[in-house]
């Protein structure tokens, strides 16, 4: 059987007939050996047919046509003229090697052709991509490489939606200087309040604050200087008169050596550069924020702006965080104390990054596992939002944050919360109505409401139907014996019923006497085994002798 190979290059399609297959063997390694010599791969291997695309959109479009799997109305027709046809009502009798399963299967689907792909396919491919500019006459290998980086460069384009304003990117390199401020602002605060007490000691203990303290720190500059005219700038740094007063009462009597004007400089100088990086983690702060904003708005308005970022820094991006399931997200961040509990078989962690949420600090000591599992749950459902919807918006992340909310309300007072369900469809609503927060609040205190009233009805339909089932249990308890005695029971209350009527046409004094009579048989009934068959026949005779007595 002949063997045709489809080759798909960043220039065109070509067609080659491999004929020569016995002489190389057919055993992958043999195949591997000889591709390498184009003189031995050259006679097994011919060109048939190259067809070239007629421009880069189009060698785009058939590029993305076969990473997905479709043969194209341009591959068809190619193939079906430069492939031999079989006979009518003949299978062919030849097959194509195709690089791409799906490809393959889609080109015997729709044309006929019999397609297969291996390990010996791929070798003889491998061939055919190594050596076919000499296959080609007329086409260079510079043309060929600068095919391949321009269709190369379109193609990962193509596939990357680029969106400046959606780049995760800044926000991971956002959050790590934040973090890496933090510390170095406290380590500098720290030299700048060490290096200044050695001058001014009773300063450490009126201010708390590092920023406060490198502001007064650069102002004040040698405290000799201070006198009560200073009491109102100082006031203005600290904001609190009385302690000005403090400070410069402190002055008076400070313990602290005095140092040279060039120390003094140079503790001014550092009290200043503290202060910068203090004024610029503010202003990254803000950065952030908006960043944030933008790229996951609806994951921002449910657990914040840090942790959000820290949480897409730490998947790496937006669509790895999005791709995680809830129980990893849960997690995120205490790998090491995860696997050293599988390790030891011990209790596993049950949040990471996740617990410096405000929910889980909030929740108590015994609840805190279980919210941390739902508020991953809903931190998944909100970067996916964010990931994949094409309009950005909080109105989700808004109807999550109220899910948690209520959730944490079910933990304390046992509340009970709206249904998922309900809750989507309310944010949908109001996207597309445009409805406010305040009118969803409604709302929904009309629907917990409704539901509080809707518990209280069930309630006392369930003791009614209580009150109403006991007689008739206690009843069946009584007859259990077997069904002839719940019919002699029927007859027998039948015959009371008759008695009844026949009572109510006579006069007053023999009214007065039937109720002891049906207490009396009440009482019977409940206490007394059922009766036989021959007392009912003996009650029945006496019956009619009273009757006939009147």
């Amino acid at each position: 059987m002949a063997l045709y190979l489809l080759f798909e290059s960043a220039s065109g399609y070509g067609l080659f007939h491999a004929y020569g297959i016995d002489e190389i063997g057919q055993s992958v390694e043999a195949v591997r050996s000889s591709v390498l010599d184009l003189e031995r791969f050259g006679k097994a291997v011919k060109l048939t047919a190259f067809n070239p695309f007629s421009s880069a959109v189009d060698a785009l479009n058939q590029c993305n046509a076969i990473s997905e799997g479709i043969m194209t109305d341009e591959l068809r027709s190619f193939l079906e003229l430069n492939l031999p046809k079989p006979k009518e009502g003949k299978k062919a009798k030849y097959s194509l090697g195709v690089v791409e399963p799906k490809v393959g299967s889609h080109i015997a689907e729709v044309t006929g052709i019999p397609c297969q792909s291996n390990d010996f396919i791929q070798e003889l491919l491998r061939g055919v991509r190594l050596h076919f500019d000499r296959f080609i006459k007329e086409l260079k290998e510079s043309d060929l490489e600068k095919a391949q980086l321009g269709l190369g460069h379109s193609y990962s384009r193509a596939k990357v939606k680029f969106n400046v304003n959606r780049v995760d990117n800044m926000v991971i390199q956002a959050i790590f200087l934040l973090d890496t401020l933090d510390k170095d602002i406290n380590s500098f605060s720290m030299r700048v309040r060490e290096w200044f007490s050695w001058h001014f000691p009773e300063l450490v203990k009126i201010v708390n604050d590092n920023y406060l303290y490198a502001k007064l720190a650069k102002f004040i500059v040698n405290k000799s200087d201070l006198a009560e005219k200073d009491i109102p700038a100082l006031a203005d740094i600290v904001g609190d008169e009385d302690k000005a007063k403090e400070i410069v009462e402190a002055a008076k009597a400070s313990m602290g050596q005095d140092l040279s004007p060039v120390d003094l400089i140079n503790v001014q100088q550092f009290a200043q550069r503290v202060m910068n990086l203090s004024e610029y983690r503010k202003n990254l702060y803000e950065y952030l924020v908006t960043k944030m904003n933008d790229i996951a708005p609806n994951l921002t308005s449910l657990i914040g702006e840090v942790v959000g970022a820290r949480l897409i820094s730490h998947a790496g991006s937006l669509s790895n965080l999005a791709k995680c399931p809830a129980s990893t997200l849960q997690i995120l961040g205490a790998e090491k104390a995860l696997f050293r509990a599988l390790k030891t078989r011990g209790n596993t962690p049950k949040y990471g990054l996740i617990f410096h949420s405000s929910f889980i600090g909030r929740a108590s000591t015994k609840n805190k596992g279980r919210m941390a599992r739902y508020l991953a749950n809903k931190c998944s459902i909100a970067s996916r939002i964010d990931c994949y919807s094409e309009a950005s918006t909080s109105v989700f992340g808004q109807k999550l944050r109220e899910q948690v909310e209520e959730r944490l309300d079910f933990y304390d007072k046992g509340v009970a919360p709206r249904k998922n369900l309900d809750v989507m469809k309310a944010a949908i609503d109001s996207m597309v109505n445009g409805t406010s927060i305040d009118d969803d609040d409604n709302e929904r205190t009309d629907a917990s409401a409704k539901k509080s009233k809707k518990k209280k009805s069930k309630t006392e339909a369930d003791g009614d139907a209580m009150e109403l089932d006991k007689p008739s249990n206690a009843a069946d308890g009584e007859a259990e014996p077997g069904t002839e005695k719940k019919k002699k029971k029927k007859k027998h209350k039948l015959e009371e019923t008759q008695e009844q009527e026949n009572v109510a046409t006579n006069g007053d004094a023999e009214v007065t006497k039937t109720p002891k009579k049906k207490k009396k048989s009440r009482e019977v009934s409940e206490d007394a085994e059922p009766k036989t068959a021959t007392e009912g026949k003996k009650k029945k005779k006496k019956k009619a002798k009273a009757e006939d007595d009147e």
